[in-house]
């Protein structure tokens, strides 16, 4: 999703969120954090996204009373990277040594493709001047892109990511990923609609619930181990959903990743991508200056 202050649709932030996210800290983001050291595991208590320690909590995911509960976790950081502060990160993919990224916002939402490691300078495309971007999946042939409110996705050609052409859908367009036969794709809903990775066109639905309680504003996915991981829009954790049943298996908090964070309210956590071989996943946040190679704990 995109701005915590801006319109969401059908989604209702209620009064006291708001002011909770407005409450923001006064850094001004422009350098990244010391280096976490490698192994560090990070505790399960974490401040909102932007405020000072000593705040109340940040939102979290809903679990309800029936079983099966998920497993809660935390997050152990690897190793940290450089990330341009200036990406309002939606999608986020590793393909091979390369990094995947759209970003949003009218009038600065681009996408782009980096080497993972740097050095070499990025491809980057910028969305048409109306188009809010979101996330992206990359196939073998085709990087589809998403926006939110315009209901259409693009198809790219994976290399240049110039539009080859665009396909209709109805609703919003938040997260998607590939599980390798399928594409994912979340609306801000607890719904998770399955699409053809060719034609765009949706095969299946199923609704995601943590202990029996559906798990609305699903944003940013990342197709994984035959799970799907999400960000929960607005809170600071990570769940695993089992894409067969709906079911969140386990929520990870990563709350304490890019502490403080920058001062805008919007710089919230967003970017999930699978690292090949290694079962860790980087993450990283809207406006954010680091992006972390993390290990799932729990």
């Amino acid at each position: 999703m995109r701005s915590a202050l801006g319109p969401v649709g059908p989604l209702v932030v209620s009064l006291s969120l708001v002011a909770a996210l407005t409450a923001c800290s006064s850094d001004d983001g422009g350098a990244p954090p010391a280096t976490t050291s490698a192994g560090a595991s990070l505790a399960s208590s974490s401040v909102p996204a932007g405020s000072a320690a000593g705040s109340s909590a940040a939102p979290r995911v809903p679990v309800g009373p029936s079983d099966p509960q998920p497993a809660r976790g935390s997050v152990e950081v690897v190793r940290t990277l450089e990330h341009d502060p200036s990406l309002f990160t939606q999608g986020l993919q590793v393909v091979g040594d390369e990094i995947y990224e759209s970003t949003g916002r009218v009038g600065s939402s681009v996408v782009q493709r980096r080497p993972l490691g740097g050095g070499e300078p990025a491809v980057t495309v910028a969305m048409a001047g109306d188009e809010f971007g979101e996330g992206l999946a990359v196939t073998p042939d085709t990087l589809w892109t998403l926006t939110w409110q315009k209901g259409i996705a693009h198809n790219r050609d994976p290399q240049t990511l110039e539009v080859r052409s665009e396909v209709p859908h109805e609703g919003e367009g938040w997260g998607l990923c590939s599980d390798g036969t399928a594409l994912v794709m979340s609306d801000g809903s607890d719904t998770l609609t399955f699409r053809d990775p060719t034609t765009f066109e949706p095969t299946g639905r199923v609704s995601v619930t943590s202990g029996g309680t559906p798990v609305t504003r699903l944003n940013e996915l990342e197709c994984a181990d035959g799970s799907v991981l999400a960000n929960v829009w607005m809170t600071d954790e990570i769940v695993r959903i089992d894409p067969a049943t709906g079911q969140v298996t386990a929520i990870y908090d990563a709350g304490q990743l890019q502490q403080p964070r920058p001062a805008d309210p919007d710089a919230v956590l967003n970017g999930i991508a699978a690292l090949p071989d290694s079962g860790n996943v980087l993450l990283t946040g809207k406006l954010w200056p680091t992006m972390y190679e993390v290990r799932l704990v729990g």
